[in-house]
C-alpha cells in the first residue's frame, strides 16, 4: 500500500515538475529580482547595481506624480468594477430572464451575447487607437462630428483635464462589459428556472426577481468579477499609454502607476526607482484581492 502511494505521488510530481519549474523561473524569480533592484540605483547599464536601501521608496512617497497615479488607480479601482458589474448584470439578466414570460431570455439573446463579447476579441492597443479616432476633437470624430453639426462646441475628450479620465474609464468599461455579460449569463443558466417561475407565480416583480434570486445566487461570480476588475484597474497600462495625450496626459490627468513605471524605467532609465514602484503596486494588488475576498465573503447558498 505504501509503495503504491509512493508511486502515485511520484507520478503526480512528474507531471507537476515542469509547470512548477517554469512558474518559479518566469514568475517568482522576476518578482524576487524586482524586490532586490528596488533597493538599488540601477540604471539598466551597469553590471553591478549600487545598493542604496530604502532611498527609492523614500523618494517615491514624496513624489507628487506617484500620488497622482495612485489617486487615478484608486478611482478606477472603485468605478471600473462598479460600472462594469452593474451594466453586465443588467444585460445578463435581460438576456436570460428578461423575456415576455419573465423566466426566459429575449429573442436573439445568443446573437446579442456575441455582439457584447466582440470587444474582447480586439487587442487593447487596437481599442486605444480606435477610440483615438472616436474622440477626435474635430468634425471627423465620431462623437464630436454630430455635436459640431448641431452647432455645439467640440468636447476635448482626451485634451480636457476634467474629461480625459472619464473618457479612459468609459473605454475600459466598454471593453470589459462583454466578457462579464457572458460570465454572468453562464451563472444565470445554472439557476433552475423553477425558482423564477415559483417567484413569478407568487407575484414577484422583475426587480424582486433580480434582488431576491438572481443576485444572491450569482454572488460568488460577482465576487470573482470584482477581484478581476480591481486587478485590471490597478494594472491598466496600454489604454492610457496608447490612447491619451503625453502617455497619461494632459498634464498627467490620466496617468496610472503602470505608466509611471514604464516612464521611469524606459524614459528616464531609473530601473531601481521603477522597481520600487512595481513593488508598491504588487502589494496594492495583493492587498486589494485579499481585502475584497474577505469583505465580500458570505455563506454559500445551495440550490
Amino acid at each position: 500500500m505504501m509503495f503504491n502511494r509512493y508511486r502515485r505521488g511520484l507520478f503526480i510530481a512528474s507531471f507537476l515538475a515542469a509547470p512548477v519549474i517554469l512558474y518559479v523561473v518566469y514568475v517568482i524569480a522576476p518578482y524576487l529580482q524586482a524586490f532586490y533592484i528596488s533597493l538599488t540605483d540601477w540604471r539598466g547599464v551597469t553590471a553591478t547595481p549600487n545598493f542604496i536601501g530604502l532611498e527609492n521608496f523614500e523618494r517615491l512617497f514624496g513624489d507628487s506624480a506617484f500620488w497622482l497615479a495612485v489617486t487615478h488607480n484608486g478611482a478606477l479601482l472603485v468605478l471600473l468594477p462598479l460600472f462594469t458589474i452593474v451594466i453586465a448584470l443588467f444585460f445578463a439578466f435581460l438576456l436570460n430572464v428578461g423575456g415576455a414570460q419573465g423566466t426566459t431570455g429575449i429573442r436573439g439573446s445568443k446573437f446579442y451575447r456575441v455582439v457584447f463579447f466582440f470587444p474582447q476579441v480586439l487587442a487593447v492597443a487596437v481599442v486605444a487607437v480606435l477610440f483615438q479616432q472616436v474622440f477626435r476633437p474635430d468634425g471627423s470624430g465620431m462623437l464630436n462630428g454630430p455635436l459640431m453639426a448641431l452647432g455645439f462646441d467640440a468636447i476635448g475628450f482626451l485634451s480636457d483635464r476634467d474629461v480625459a479620465f472619464w473618457s479612459v474609464l468609459g473605454v475600459m468599461v466598454w471593453q470589459a462589459v462583454g466578457f462579464y455579460v457572458v460570465l454572468f449569463s453562464a451563472g444565470l443558466a445554472s439557476i433552475p428556472r423553477d425558482m423564477f417561475e415559483a417567484a413569478q407565480i407568487d407575484g414577484a416583480s422583475r426587480i424582486s426577481l433580480f434582488f431576491r434570486i438572481t443576485l444572491p445566487l450569482l454572488w460568488d461570480t460577482v465576487q470573482v468579477a470584482w477581484v478581476y476588475l480591481g486587478i485590471l484597474a490597478l494594472d491598466v497600462f496600454a489604454i492610457v499609454w496608447v490612447m491619451t495625450l503625453q502617455q497619461g496626459g494632459p498634464d498627467r490627468a490620466t496617468t496610472v502607476m503602470a505608466a509611471e513605471i514604464y516612464r521611469s524605467a524606459f524614459g528616464h532609465f531609473r530601473f531601481g526607482y521603477a522597481s520600487a514602484l512595481g513593488v508598491v503596486m504588487f502589494f496594492f494588488t495583493v492587498g486589494f484581492a485579499i481585502l475584497s475576498l474577505r469583505l465580500s465573503r458570505r455563506e454559500r447558498i445551495e440550490y
